[in-house]
């Protein structure tokens, strides 16, 4: 079957990990999305515009991850990769914790999934395996394609990942600094290969806490968003997120670092707490920080196959 003339749009949506101490396990998806259009070629190769977040600076050619994702993809199920000419639309910051590389690699997987619709079928694990093969670890890509709130293990068989609905009163902020960036490689690399018993202990009660607090208690996040297992090793190289969290939390909001930073998450109880946040974060900030008060997205990515005007 001749993919020639198909053209998909994706939409994903960014992510902020671990929530304090749910490390490589918790994600969530929030209402900031990247956009995609493919479209299938005679010229084999591809080709990438990217408009917004990236241009100029990302690959343009097959290098790119979005590129690589879909040809992933592909290999994956024995199909051979067509020609094809991308348009990405971005809005996700990138290397500031909120999951730019997992939404191009989610991008790329949804993109496979709906040029090969009526020729290869992909269910929820099969896009999660995909999309984990590249990651390296699932705690990002499943809020991207499923939403809401995700938690992800790994099984003999692959990961897998259980999607829960976050409370209403749950009014997430993240403060993105203007300047500063954060390789996830260099933040794990400051991590220890094993820790205290008792802090692997504070972590697990904290972790299970979370859950109830972001699905029914909101009033418990600040005791819930605890952590002792990554963000005080990785503090060394963000100090001014390190400071303003401990300002934030002293204040009595859940403030934790998103995803490896250095961009800060905060779950509020309701939205006052995020407004104080936000003054809290302009008054004592040495930088220039942007806060978005943000929803929680509970769809996760969507692909249209236009030529077909079929929808997943």
């Amino acid at each position: 079957m001749s993919l020639l003339g198909r053209t998909v749009t994706v939409r994903v949506p960014a992510t902020t990990a671990n929530l304090g101490p749910g490390f490589d396990t918790l994600g969530m998806a929030l209402a900031v999305y990247d956009e995609l259009q493919v479209t299938v070629r005679e010229q084999p190769g591809a080709t990438v515009r990217v408009i917004g977040v990236g241009e100029g600076e990302v690959p343009t050619d097959e290098t790119n991850l979005v590129v690589r994702s879909i040809a992933h993809a592909f290999a994956a199920v024995g199909q051979e990769l067509p020609g094809l000419d991308l348009v990405a639309h971005n809005t996700i910051p990138h290397g500031r914790g909120m999951g730019s590389s997992g939404a191009a690699i989610v991008s790329g997987i949804m993109a496979a999934k709906g040029l090969l619709e009526g020729v290869v079928e992909f269910d929820a694990d099969r896009l999660l395996a995909l999309a984990t093969d590249l990651e390296g670890h699932p705690d990002n890509v499943a809020p991207a394609l499923f939403g809401g709130l995700t938690i992800t293990w790994v099984t003999p068989d692959g990961p897998r990942f259980k999607k829960l609905i976050v409370h209403r009163g749950v009014s997430p902020l993240v403060a993105v600094p203007h300047e500063r960036t954060m390789s996830t490689a260099l933040a794990r690399s400051l991590q220890p290969e094993s820790v205290p018993h008792e802090d692997a202990i504070f972590n697990v009660s904290r972790s299970a806490l979370l859950i109830a607090a972001l699905v029914q208690s909101p009033e418990l996040l600040l005791a819930a968003t605890e952590d002792k297992l990554h963000q005080s090793y990785r503090a060394s190289a963000m100090p001014e997120t390190d400071a303003l969290i401990h300002l934030l939390r002293a204040d009595g909001l859940a403030a934790v670092v998103s995803g490896a930073g250095p961009s800060i998450l905060v779950l509020g109880s309701d939205p006052g707490q995020r407004l104080r946040a936000a003054e809290l974060i302009e008054q004592h900030a040495e930088s220039t920080w942007e806060c978005l008060m943000l929803a929680v997205d509970f769809r996760g990515a969507t692909v249209v196959l236009h030529s077909d005007d079929a929808a997943a």
